[in-house]
């Protein structure tokens, strides 16, 4: 059997052999296709895309986009990115597959396309599996196995889909990365949940460093602030300790909001000397 390129590997389990065998590409006009308004990839980077249109201009589309017939026209299963781009490049007509299929095998189609492109945020990802679930009465090992995931996976991409919508706007945006978001699940609290949200992003703070903020706010009740000064004295506090063990000297750091100082002793001019050639020796 001979899978088509245009739409990736795997796909067979959600058509069937007899749908991918040996299908051939057609030129559509580019103007009789239109979007699939429930695709689940919502963010199409305008710089990407006209970098792919000055490519499609050079070189024209490589591999066709894939296409549901409609009663009239046709809608894009996966592809509207190169459509975009290819609107863009002024082109009239796009090579394309066109499949006589239902609205659920496309947009499992769609889903698995994206997904092997890495093109959805986590967001897209889980709203995507959401709505397999949700509207096309998919259950979490079904929808494990249209998109090549663990079910754990799947599971764990539809819960970042309970924090507030502030929070799935910064994770969507990439100012949060998907684990912080699901460190945060246990906070129930929206105001509060949103607040160590922009501590997060104000302090840089790893997922590591947000799980025992989070287990200390469950365990003790101390709001976020006091927990967030906390974990910075710590940090502070483990910093010095380095910096003295590394000089032989006592350090110390004042850690104001946007800048800090450094204060290491220093005993005489030979002595700071002594430490300036310290310092120069260990950056060469």
């Amino acid at each position: 059997m001979a899978v088509s390129k245009g739409l990736g590997k795997g796909l067979s389990a959600l058509l069937g052999d007899e749908i991918l065998d040996e299908k051939s590409t057609n030129e559509i006009d580019i103007y009789d296709i239109s979007p699939n308004p429930n695709q689940p990839r919502h963010f199409f980077d305008e710089e990407a895309l006209t970098e792919l249109s000055e490519n499609i201009k050079e070189n024209g589309v490589i591999t066709p986009i894939t296409l549901r017939r409609l009663d009239k026209g046709y809608e894009i299963i996966a592809g509207e990115r190169r459509w975009r781009a290819a609107r863009k490049a002024g082109l009239k007509t796009i090579p394309a597959i066109v499949l006589d299929i239902d609205e659920k095998k496309a947009y499992q189609l769609s889903m698995v396309e994206n997904l092997q492109r890495e093109d959805l945020s986590p967001i897209e990802e889980a709203q995507g599996f959401k709505k397999l679930m949700e509207d096309y009465g998919m259950t979490q090992d079904e929808v494990a196995n249209a998109v090549s995931k663990s079910r754990p996976a799947v599971a764990n991409a539809v819960r970042l889909l309970e924090l507030p919508q502030e929070i799935l706007t910064m994770v969507e945006s990439g100012k949060l990365s998907a684990g912080h978001g699901r460190t945060l699940l246990p906070i129930k609290d929206r105001e509060e949940v949103v607040e160590i949200a922009e501590e997060i992003i104000e302090k840089e703070l790893s997922v590591r460093q947000v799980e025992a903020m989070v287990k200390r706010i469950l365990e003790s009740g101390e709001k976020p602030e006091q927990d967030s000064r906390k974990l910075e004295r710590m940090y502070v506090e483990q910093v010095e300790k380095k910096l003295s063990e590394a000089i032989g000297r006592h350090v110390s750091i004042t850690n104001g909001k946007r800048k800090g100082k450094l204060y290491i002793e220093f005993y005489g001019n030979d002595d700071l000397e002594s430490l300036i050639n310290q310092i120069t020796r260990k950056n060469h």
